[in-house]
């Protein structure tokens, strides 16, 4: 066990350590969120062998023109989008496109910088804040996406082995789309969803897995607005709700993924019972209902008068951590959530439904 800052020449001196033991297999890169796939390229360029999914797949997801083909020939829908790296090239995006449009920077940690746009003058004032950190540039351009307005946005944890699909959980986000899913609270099995909704969800994931030649686990965001299911983004990586599906279905995704990338198939998993064999795209009526929810650290701050600040969520992360209601209905398990992150449901005030 180590620990070390997660750069490449601190992680080459771990593997260059761990290799005089003996001969290193490979590295892992999928099981610590966004940071470990931007080593994947130079720890490849050193020689260090990477299990899974190959950091030029890594790079299909997140190079927007690559993924854009990859939809294309998939046959699935995406907000309209488009990049810029100035101001004038954004207006000139958000206006083809329409507003209100969802603007965020690549390949940043947390959504950092991520807002809602509404209107021209909105969206230079958002240059005119961000112009000192150095986030949009030209090889770190701004992603600009039509925001869908009261649409429903779903999260996919899923494993391939380039044959096989395992669909770990399908989760249904309780606020709507736009909240950072870090943020909004969810719900598995689905509530609102049907049966249509989830194997077209299913088949979409089949696609962008094989489309970006994932090895290991991926997580997709998907939302659905008036009947249309749209792809929002896939990560080819173990999401922060890999842990939440686990414990919600039984099901030992992060093992399961290892072996994955390590060479084993997921017909093999589940002959040795590594894995059930129902994934987890079917969850049985009998099953309880599991309900993440985020923490957030506004309580800790409060007014001169002693309230409480408040925050309207959106699509920058601002929670500091989980906790998970588990019941056989899902108000029990919603309010079981609630009571674990906030102490309990309030007993007076204003309710905005």
């Amino acid at each position: 066990l180590y620990f070390e800052p997660l750069t490449l020449e601190d992680v080459l001196e771990v593997i260059h350590q761990e290799s005089t033991d003996g001969r290193l297999r490979g590295v892992l890169v999928q099981l610590g969120g966004q940071t470990p796939l931007g080593l994947a390229a130079g720890l490849q360029a050193a020689g260090v062998p990477i299990l899974g999914t190959s950091p030029e797949s890594i790079d299909r997801a997140e190079e927007r023109g690559q993924f854009a083909e990859i939809l294309a020939a998939a046959g699935l829908q995406a907000p309209k989008n488009g990049i810029a790296r100035s101001v004038d090239e954004a207006l000139q995006v958000a206006s083809e496109i329409g507003y209100p449009v969802l603007v965020r920077p690549s390949f940043v940690l947390g959504g950092r910088a991520m807002e809602i746009i509404y209107d021209p003058d909105n969206l230079q004032d958002y240059f005119a804040r961000i112009g000192g950190s150095a986030i949009v540039s030209d090889q770190a351009p701004l992603l600009v996406d039509r925001f869908l307005d009261d649409a429903i946005e779903i999260d996919v944890d899923a494993l391939y082995d380039g044959e096989r699909l395992y669909i770990g959980g399908v989760m249904e986000h309780i606020e709507e789309a736009g909240i950072h899913s870090g943020d909004s609270a969810c719900t598995l099995p689905p509530v609102t969803l049907g049966r249509d909704i989830i194997d077209q969800v299913r088949l979409a994931t089949e696609k962008l897995a094989a489309g970006l030649g994932v090895r290991g686990l991926l997580n997709v965001q998907f939302a659905v607005a008036a009947g249309v299911l749209y792809v929002l983004e896939a990560n080819p990586r173990a999401s922060r709700t890999v842990p939440f599906v686990s414990k919600a279905l039984g099901i030992p995704l992060a093992r399961a993924a290892a072996l994955v990338m390590s060479g084993s198939s997921i017909s093999e998993l589940i002959e040795n019972g590594a894995l059930p064999e129902r994934d987890g795209s079917i969850v049985p009526a009998w099953h309880p209902v599991s309900v993440k929810e985020a923490v957030l650290p506004f309580k800790r701050f409060r007014t001169p008068d002693g309230h409480v600040v408040d925050s309207i969520l959106g699509p920058e992360m601002r929670s500091t951590g989980e906790v998970m209601g588990i019941d056989r209905t899902f108000p029990l398990a919603f309010a079981k959530s609630q009571d674990a992150a906030y102490g309990g449901l309030p007993q007076s005030g204003t309710v905005f439904v």
